[in-house]
């Protein structure tokens, strides 16, 4: 097992979350009420997940023996609404022997 998988599987929660929260909750506040400031709030830290989660699935990706399909549905997987917690349940929960 990857020394960076826990790591990863919390950044993967973590840039999910941020992302439902962003996607779902700041932006229609932002357009709906005029009122950015949850945008600028979230947004930030959204960004730095986001780039960590790229950053880590790509060095995981070698030690996890991902074929380069399954690394690119990784990736993908984080611009989608609850793309991280899929990829979590279907590629990092796995119990290893």
């Amino acid at each position: 097992m990857p020394k960076l998988l826990p790591v990863f599987r919390i950044i993967a929660l973590l840039e999910g979350v941020s992302y439902i929260l962003l996607l779902f909750i700041a932006t229609p506040i932002k357009y709906l009420y005029e009122d950015p400031q949850y945008v600028k709030l979230l947004g930030m830290p959204h960004g730095v997940l986001f780039m960590a989660y790229v950053v880590i699935a790509v060095l995981i990706s070698s030690d996890m023996k991902w074929p380069t399909r399954t690394l690119w549905i990784v990736l993908f997987a984080s611009v989608i609404p609850f793309g991280t917690f899929y990829i979590d349940k279907k590629y990092l929960n796995k119990k290893r022997a």
